[in-house]
């Protein structure tokens, strides 16, 4: 327990300076683990070239309302396709906060660079997670992802913590994706275009939305097509996660 509240990172940082095992779990305050994931987790890590592995997460309160429904299923997509994609490669690019074990004695080299990064002139107070999970690949591990270690965390239930929170993520992901870019050309060529595909998607579909916007206002006719490609796509996607996601 530290005097004062000094943040998620910092808070890390003390934690993990006073630990003594070879493995550290961290876990958020808002998650629940299954009784077995650390079993899961540490046969993982095992292998000495692992420096962190992540579990598989859920929304705790998935029942809550849709918008807690509808982060489930993205949770699903962004653990089971996405970074079960990335693991196949020996590269998961973010070992997401709520559930993730690390390789103490790697920790420790790089507590440094974790406890230093700073954004726009300022220590930075977010995406500690990527930035972690950066770090660990700069220094030559692999990152994994265990999808039967199950953590179920609490999701924002209204829209306004739910846009602020992705708002912070999307911070995060542009700003350690520049500084992951030169790893790139050491990993797999399918993390490659991972990478481009997550960081180019969202901008090409912004710039779709306001062309689209901008052809109904200049022209008065409706962009058929650009909703259309953008609904099709959208089904396609959610489709498989709620049918596997249940």
């Amino acid at each position: 327990l530290l005097p004062s509240n000094v943040g998620k990172r910092k808070a890390q940082i003390a934690a993990i300076r006073r630990s003594f095992g070879d493995l550290v779990l961290n876990v958020d305050s808002d998650t629940e683990i299954d009784s077995d994931v650390v079993s899961k987790l540490v046969r993982k890590m095992q292998d000495p070239a692992v420096g962190a592995a992540m579990g598989q997460l859920k929304a705790s309160n998935r029942n809550d309302s849709w918008l807690t429904r509808l982060i489930d299923m993205e949770y699903w997509l962004a653990c089971n396709e996405e970074r079960a994609a990335q693991t196949r490669f020996g590269a998961v690019m973010c070992c997401c906060g709520p559930c993730a074990m690390y390789r103490r004695s790697a920790l420790l080299l790089l507590l440094e660079q974790y406890e230093t990064q700073f954004f726009r002139g300022k220590p930075s107070d977010f995406g500690e997670d990527r930035h972690l999970t950066i770090l660990m690949l700069k220094a030559g591990f692999r990152t994994e992802y265990v999808p039967d270690a199950i953590a179920a965390t609490v999701v924002p239930d209204t829209l306004l913590p739910y846009l602020r929170q992705q708002l912070r993520w999307a911070r995060s992901t542009y700003r350690d994706t520049l500084l992951g870019l030169h790893l790139l050309p050491g990993l797999d060529r399918y993390l490659t275009l991972d990478v481009v595909g997550q960081n180019l998607g969202p901008l090409l579909l912004a710039i779709s939305s306001i062309a689209a916007l901008a052809q109904l206002a200049l022209t008065g006719t409706v962009p058929w097509w650009t909703g259309l490609t953008i609904v099709a796509m959208t089904m396609i996607r959610c489709s498989v996660a709620a049918l596997r996601a249940g």
